[in-house]
């Protein structure tokens, strides 16, 4: 899995929610298209490239990206991840 294309897919994605006024609506957005439309392999490498620091990652796929990694910890933690 390519990483530089998995940031890309998420500023694209960012992007696209930019023009919506509401940030947490944006950063909600952002990780409910993630959660549906990426394959769970594809959200476990992003979640974990923002957690070593998330380069070339932009702000608000950076913050949804960091909401779903603690709720995927969550979901592990509770035995249902």
């Amino acid at each position: 899995m390519n990483i530089e294309n998995l940031v890309k897919m998420a500023n694209d994605i960012g992007n696209f929610f930019n023009a919506e006024p509401d940030r947490s609506a944006a950063v909600h957005g952002i990780a409910d298209h993630i959660v549906k439309f990426w394959d769970p392999r594809m959200r476990q490498a992003i979640i974990a490239h923002n957690r070593e620091g998330g380069i070339g990652l932009n702000e608000l796929p950076r913050a949804a990206i960091a909401g779903l990694g603690s709720e995927l910890a969550s979901l592990r933690e509770a035995g249902d991840g």
